[in-house]
């Protein structure tokens, strides 16, 4: 009796024990999704290249590896999303260069100006040997580079009239990024460099708050800029890339087959990216020159020398940016 008894007990838990190890053998690894934060819009070349990821990734992984992407700062700005992926509550992030720059002086480097005359150029510097120290020195700040793209160069768009000479900036509000390479080349200029967020421009320029704007095509085009200032100066003086980033936290936590998904989905999509956005600087030109006047200064470097002489003396000294401005300078002239 006492043997039944124990029987009537085991025989259930050994068939539990058992279903649950053949459950187990048959289903699939648990699926994982990482977040990605990035600041720009929807329709921002820099978020079409995130979906694109989060594609390849979906589609290389069979769904079992996904991406959820949060633009235009749903997580907060560039330097909160830093934060939460040095502390591992973010994965991942397409990021400014400009605010990179904060965590790696050395990326200062690719704003050296006129350096390069397109994206297409900035693109080519991206493979420098230079440019992938940027990346590596990186890794001792708890995040894992994959590699750059790019919005537009940058030019200058003015309310009241072109740009072509100092005196044409001089004491004017100029909106810029608030970071420091931008920030002393045009307190150089004479200007009044203006900190204002890109959703208060439209307005600041319309209310005469600004007189002027430090931009790309792509935000100028995409949020309507040439409505209330008609006065376009194309100069590129600046190039202007974003970083993709890793949290270190998160990608130990990936398996070497992850990894290798991810790596590869994301060189293919930086790529596509940069295609896209050299496409995308004719398709702004020509809409622009449709609608507004557009002036090419032709000795922009030469009439902003001031400006150029003391980004080199405040950040010229430092040996990865030396060697990325010759190692540009070689790669580009070779051609």
């Amino acid at each position: 009796m006492t043997t039944t008894t124990r029987h009537a007990f085991r025989h259930p838990l050994a068939l539990t024990l058992l279903s649950a190890s053949l459950l187990a053998a048959s289903s699939p690894a648990l699926a994982k999704e990482l977040r990605l934060g990035i600041i720009t819009p929807p329709q921002h070349n820099w978020t079409q290249t995130a979906e694109r990821f989060a594609e390849e990734v979906a589609e290389q992984s069979d769904g079992e590896l996904t991406v959820a992407i949060f633009p235009a700062g749903q997580l907060g700005d560039e330097s909160a999303m830093f934060s939460q992926m040095e502390t591992g509550l973010l994965d991942m992030g397409i990021m400014t260069a400009a605010l990179t720059s904060q965590r790696e002086p050395s990326i200062v480097g690719w704003f050296s100006p006129f350096l390069f005359d397109s994206v297409a150029e900035a693109a080519q510097a991206a493979e420098t040997e230079a440019a992938r120290q940027m990346l590596a020195n990186l890794e001792n700040k708890g995040l894992h580079a994959f590699g750059y793209t790019f919005a537009g160069m940058r030019h200058i768009l003015m309310r009241d009239g072109r740009v072509e000479s100092l005196a044409d900036v001089d004491g004017k509000k100029i909106r810029i990024i608030p970071f420091a390479a931008m920030n002393t080349w045009w307190r150089a200029t004479g200007a009044s460099p203006t900190p204002v967020s890109l959703p208060d421009v439209y307005q600041g320029l319309q209310n005469k708050m600004l007189d002027g704007v430090d931009i790309d095509l792509d935000a100028l085009v995409g949020s309507g800029f040439y409505e209330v200032a008609e006065h376009l100066t194309l100069t590129n003086h600046m190039a202007f890339p974003a970083v993709s980033v890793m949290s270190q936290m998160s990608r130990d936590s990936l398996s070497d087959e992850q990894r290798r998904i991810i790596d590869e989905a994301m060189d293919e999509a930086l790529a596509w990216g940069i295609e896209g956005q050299i496409e995308a600087e004719e398709q702004n030109l020509a809409t622009l020159e449709a609608n507004i006047d557009v002036f090419t200064l032709e000795d922009a470097e030469g009439v902003f020398g001031e400006a150029n002489q003391a980004f080199a003396e405040r950040f010229g000294e430092h040996p990865v940016i030396q060697a990325f401005q010759q190692q540009s300078a070689q790669l580009l002239g070779a051609e």
